[in-house]
């Protein structure tokens, strides 16, 4: 068995995981950054 054909199905799985972190990451800027812009109005 080759490396190609070893390491074929890990390719889907890492590029799904990229895909999830990337979300979580820009979910949680916009929460972040939208609680951060409501603290601000009520306590300004």
């Amino acid at each position: 068995m080759s490396e190609d054909e070893e390491y074929a199905g890990y390719g889907e799985a890492r590029q799904r995981r990229m895909k999830v972190v990337a979300w979580v990451t820009i979910v949680s800027l916009i929460l972040v950054a939208g609680g951060s812009t409501i603290l601000t109005l009520l306590f300004a």
